[in-house]
């Protein structure tokens, strides 16, 4: 086959990914390929060029002994050597051999499949190998490294020593990221050559099997791109009836798409070798020549070892660094954890310990999700959008943790925040509810240096044509944004480290917390039964104290001394007032402890029968009652009727001071309860003393001005928690204030 019909051939890189480049059916032809069966070395496969070195006609070669193919001395040369060598997949070198036709040849052995292949590559004498170049190219290289080296330097310098003994006009290092594009760190070149340092090659320049191969067989040559491969004959393997595997052959055919891409950079002889760390592929060495160029085996060799001793150092190096990093991330999460359990509140906590937070993930903000509390530190985007994130999350992570550097490409929404959130660290912080740890990462715009636009690989935007490699090689310059700094393994891995310590703090504190619930409700339930037995018990006493102050000031009659008279009067009121006291006590302890029992009640009824128990209360005040349209609802009226008249009573006591007292009482009906609202004009209250409005003895105003047990709003809220619902309340100084409550429609009973 010559030039002409090979740049026919179509070249289609949608098919680049399954195109068979370990079983291509041919060779190039610097050489001629012998198959010969591994148990009687009886020859069964050639390449079909065999003719040209040999002197054999094709089709007498398979009628052939290898004797007769190359001649006494050279089968011979060649039986002893894999007499004597364990040949195995990895090519062996047999050494240089003279074949009867007057060739000179170096001979390469692997076994594959059954088969022994012998690969015969065509040297100017019968010289053999000099290895010592492998000794002075490797001891020279291990003299110069030292451990300050970086990786950038240690790649130049392998760079350098490759071109140094391969005569190559331009040699390149590059790594492979996580997406399988190559980046070029390291370049050696003649000044006439262009150059690539620092630029980028994208992953469907070397396909994803072609990467895989590079795994397997560590060397690849090509003196010429222009070649005319040499078919095999039999066209496939005698022994099974497959296609040659000739994953392993030196001189193994490449794909026509990669020698048309080599003639696109003007490249027409190339090497390459893998750089292989902890059986990954992390890079290549790359020879490029414009001219054509042979490298001989021992050259080859020479350079394999090299780039096998730079595989070494990349994961010396980059373990050194990685074991640093890991150890500083651990300080930080012991000291993180330290703080964590300082104080019996977690949320606190955490703000404690927000700058190490931050600088254990390199993190410009973070967010806290805990009891439906959204705790911000740093640069975040705002609560809405964080809890909608953490919704979005939830169904995707399923527990685990979430990490990205390119949010806005797969949460569409978070393009609105890319500017602080482009990149995000989640991890879960409860096994039941959506409590989550979020670190984010800010955007950072950088542009990438493309050798040639990957975008654009087509010469024609018609269908029709096939697709080829791409034809420019000039550096095309790409912005990229929406994407943070990206996560480390090692950040990874000490989060979910971090994590799990987290969950066994929260349920720690669960724990106690659990356990300090059924403490007090234990004594809530002794201080209740506490209560209504010093309150059932005293009720008596106090009566009896206020019948006999009154038999007093009777027996005193109108001549009693005026003094007399008024302590009498003062033991009186202070009695009639501890009754009170005790009374309210006793109905306290009786919300916590009788039974609810719902019934339909009528609101407005309820509210009407309070307002007429206050009547003597409110005397001849002037007092307007506006009473709007009020509900029928499911509660315990006993217990309700209670709640309604003290909120009443409430509103009706701060409103004394006001020549004309307003009371409103409204409702709303939602979805799934009822609230109610009873507002006035008094005296009001400073909201700075809210939390204290509703507890037991709990005043804001001084008994001297406003008489009452501080009982009341205490007992308010027992009995609406008792239903399910919630109590609070709205004020203003000296303007008023309102007290709301809800109800469920639904009462879930005790």
């Amino acid at each position: 086959m010559d030039r002409t019909s090979i740049d026919s051939l179509p070249v289609d890189l949608t098919s680049c990914d399954r195109e068979p480049i370990r079983i291509p059916g041919s060779i190039q032809p610097h050489g001629f390929l012998v198959a010969i069966a591994s148990d009687s070395l009886q020859v069964i496969q050639v390449s079909d060029n065999i003719a040209a070195f040999t002197g054999t006609p094709l089709d007498k070669v398979l009628d052939l002994g290898l004797t007769e193919l190359i001649g006494e001395e050279a089968a011979s040369h060649i039986r002893v050597e894999i007499n004597h060598q364990r040949i195995a997949e990895q090519p062996a070198y047999l050494g240089a051999i003279e074949v009867s036709h007057g060739g000179y040849f170096e001979v390469l052995a692997h076994v594959r499949d059954g088969l022994t292949i012998l690969e015969f590559e065509a040297v100017a004498s019968k010289v053999p190998a000099n290895f010592r170049l492998l000794y002075s190219l490797i001891g020279n290289f291990m003299s110069q490294l030292h451990d300050s080296d970086t990786l950038a330097s240690i790649s130049s310098f392998a760079a350098a020593e490759v071109k140094r003994v391969t005569g190559f006009g331009r040699v390149l290092v590059y790594r492979f990221d996580e997406d399988g594009h190559g980046h070029v760190v390291a370049e050696a070149r003649e000044p006439d050559y262009h150059s690539y340092l620092g630029q980028r090659f994208p992953a469907s320049d070397i396909p994803r099997q072609a990467r895989e191969l590079y795994l397997t067989s560590r060397v690849r040559l090509i003196p010429n791109a222009n070649y005319a491969p040499a078919r095999l004959h039999p066209e496939h393997n005698p022994l099974n009836g497959q296609p040659t595997d000739l994953s392993f052959a030196a001189l193994r055919s490449v794909s026509p798409v990669h020698l048309q891409y080599m003639r696109n950079m003007g490249t027409l002889a190339s090497m390459s070798m893998s750089i292989v760390v902890k059986g990954k592929l992390w890079g290549l060495i790359s020879c490029h020549n414009a001219e054509p160029c042979f490298v001989p085996f021992e050259v080859r060799a020479a350079c394999e070892q090299l780039a096998q001793i730079l595989a070494l150092r990349v994961a010396s190096r980059e373990e050194g660094d990685e074991y640093h990093y890991r150890l500083e991330l651990r300080r930080m999460v012991v000291t993180m954890l330290a703080g964590l359990t300082q104080g019996p509140d977690f949320v606190d906590n955490i703000k404690a310990i927000a700058p190490e937070l931050l600088r254990f993930a390199s993190a410009s903000g973070a967010a806290l999700s805990f009891e439906d509390r959204i705790v911000r530190f740093g640069d975040t985007p705002d609560e809405p959008a964080i809890r909608d994130l953490i919704g979005w999350i939830s169904t995707r992570a399923h527990g685990d943790l979430f990490h990205t550097d390119s949010l806005s490409t797969v949460y569409p929404p978070g393009a609105a925040f890319k500017r602080n959130a482009s990149g995000i660290l989640a991890i879960p912080i409860s096994r039941i509810h959506n409590h989550y740890l979020i670190w984010f990462r800010p955007e950072v715009i950088h542009t990438v240096d493309w050798a040639g636009n990957p975008h654009l690989k087509s010469t024609s935007d018609s269908p029709v044509n096939p697709l080829t490699p791409r034809m420019s090689f000039e550096i095309w310059r790409e912005t990229v944004v929406g994407t943070s700094m990206p996560w480390r393994a090692s950040e990874i891995e000490m989060a979910s480290e971090f994590r799990s310590a987290l969950l066994g703090i929260v349920l720690e504190r669960a724990e106690q917390m659990a356990e300090l619930a059924e403490e007090l409700g234990r004594a809530n339930k002794e201080l209740e039964a506490f209560s209504y037995s010093v309150s059932h018990d005293l009720r008596a006493p106090l009566r009896h104290i206020v019948g006999f102050s009154d038999l007093l000031l009777e027996f005193e009659g109108n001549d009693a001394p005026e003094r007399r008279v008024r302590f009498l009067k003062n033991i009186k009121d202070s009695a009639r007032f501890a009754g009170k006291l005790v009374d309210d006590l006793l109905s306290f302890s009786q919300m916590g402890r009788a039974s609810l029992r719902p019934y339909d009640v009528s609101m407005a009824e309820l509210v009407n029968a309070a307002k007429d128990k206050l009547s003597l209360e409110i005397g001849d005040r002037q007092i307007e009652w506006q009473i709007d349209p009020l509900p029928v609802i499911q509660a315990d009226p006993n217990f309700l009727q209670l709640a309604v008249y003290n909120l009443l009573s409430n509103a009706v006591k701060y409103t004394r001071p006001r020549a004309h007292a307003i009371i409103r009482v409204s409702a709303e009906s939602r979805d799934d309860e009822h609230i109610f609202r009873v507002a006035d004009n008094g005296v009001g209250f400073n909201m700075e003393y809210v939390h204290k409005l509703f507890g037991v003895f709990q005043r804001l105003h001084r008994m001297e001005d406003f008489q009452g047990t501080g009982i009341g709003l205490a007992n308010v809220r027992r009995i609406i928690e008792r239903h399910g619902g919630s109590v609070w309340a709205d004020g203003t100084v000296d303007q008023g204030a309102t007290f709301s409550f809800s109800i469920p429609k639904t009462i879930a009973l005790d």
